[in-house]
């Protein structure tokens, strides 16, 4: 192979002109995404875009994100025990500069694409040097990169990277990544309601009865902006509320998705007599639907089973669209095997700067990682 270099980026107006040409598979790698990141990333995030040349052509791109812990105000607030409080103490002081390889923001595979097929040993050294490159950049600042995390790989590519450059970092997994693969057979919501065994086609009507008098909406960016204030608060809630965040998004962000990711990105608004009490958004990537973030009202979740009414519309949305598979993402692993879908382990690379701490990094990280205790279910048995 000829040698290979690569080039950090600050802005995506610097990106060289035919990025989108080699990120033409993943919309997370793409400018309008990476333009919703520049201008309405969380007020804790910076991002970088990573260029990979082949002599003086552009094969491939990356993205990396750095998150300023201490600006954050909670890092959740659901799980009150002492683990949890442990956690946030040992990321607030040993762990605050965090630099990501990959998008902290979303589940998936998603920190890097190359138009043509590259070795593991390439991509490994790539990804350790621009880590150590961004580094650089903050220590002149005067900011030490505390923790540098490798995000989300699936394990025929986690596999391959271990036996090369990150062979001596720390190789973790958290809760698995929920996807739905959808039956070539499915044309139709009725299709996917008839595979339903009995118990879960009885699910379904119970939440389909309960979902009566909402009106769903799939809306303009108009009536995002009119909304953004009530979907903010409406996210703000879920978020707050996760086990664990590192960043709460920008009070603008919905509204940036939609002026930049355009008919890619669907926000569908949740109405009660016209009073928005929920939404779900989706982004459009190939032949995959990537749920994105979403938020309800606790008091509507609990009365009308508001969060599994939603699963259900995106199932019905990828069906009747052709998708081939629908990534739900982690957390409320059990709801989601109840509408089909199923755990896909992923894994990630850690290492911290501190020595003596990344001696013991793989004790202390599962220490902290709190077990999630979940049954998994079998909607089509």
């Amino acid at each position: 192979m000829k040698q290979l270099s690569y080039k950090i980026y600050n802005s995506v107006n610097e990106l060289p002109s035919n990025w989108d040409v080699i990120a033409v598979e993943n919309i997370f790698l793409q400018t309008p995404y990476l333009s919703v990141l520049e201008y309405s990333a969380p007020t804790n995030m910076q991002c970088f875009y990573i260029g990979v040349f082949e002599l003086n052509k552009l094969i491939g791109v990356s993205l990396a994100q750095y998150l300023d812990i201490n600006k954050l105000d909670s890092f959740g607030e659901r799980d009150k025990c002492v683990k949890t409080f442990i956690r946030n103490f040992a990321f607030k002081n040993f762990a605050s500069h965090t630099l990501f390889l990959g998008n902290n923001m979303i589940t998936g595979q998603n920190g890097y694409t190359f138009s043509k097929e590259i070795s593991f040993k390439n991509i490994s050294k790539i990804l350790l040097e621009s880590a150590q490159e961004i580094s650089s950049y903050f220590e002149k600042k005067e900011i030490k990169i505390h923790l540098i995390s490798f995000k989300d790989f699936y394990d025929d590519c986690a596999n391959e990277l271990k036996k090369n450059d990150l062979s001596k970092t720390y190789q973790f997994n958290v809760q698995p990544n929920m996807i739905l693969f959808l039956n070539e057979n499915w044309k139709t919501k009725s299709d996917y309601i008839a595979a339903l065994s009995k118990k879960y086609r009885d699910q379904y009507k119970r939440a389909h009865k309960k979902s009566e008098g909402i009106f769903v909406k799939n809306l303009s960016l108009n009536e995002i902006i009119l909304h953004e204030k009530t979907i903010n608060e409406l996210y703000y809630y879920v978020a707050k509320n996760a086990p664990f965040n590192t960043f709460f998004l920008s009070e603008n962000h919905f509204s940036t998705m939609k002026k930049y990711c355009l008919d890619n990105f669907l926000l569908f608004g949740y109405f009660i007599n016209e009073k928005l009490v929920g939404f779900h958004t989706l982004l459009l990537n190939g032949t995959v639907l990537e749920t994105y973030f979403l938020g309800y009202d606790k008091e509507v979740q609990k009365e009308n089973m508001l969060y599994l009414n939603m699963l259900y519309n995106m199932t019905e949305f990828g069906i009747e669209n052709s998708f081939k598979k629908i990534i739900f993402g982690r957390t409320a692993l059990e709801i989601k095997s109840s509408i089909g879908a199923i755990p896909v382990e992923m894994s990630g690379f850690i290492y911290h700067n501190n020595k003596l701490i990344n001696k013991y990094i793989d004790k202390i990280f599962s220490r902290l990682e709190p077990k999630i205790e979940w049954q998994m279910r079998h909607p089509f048995t």
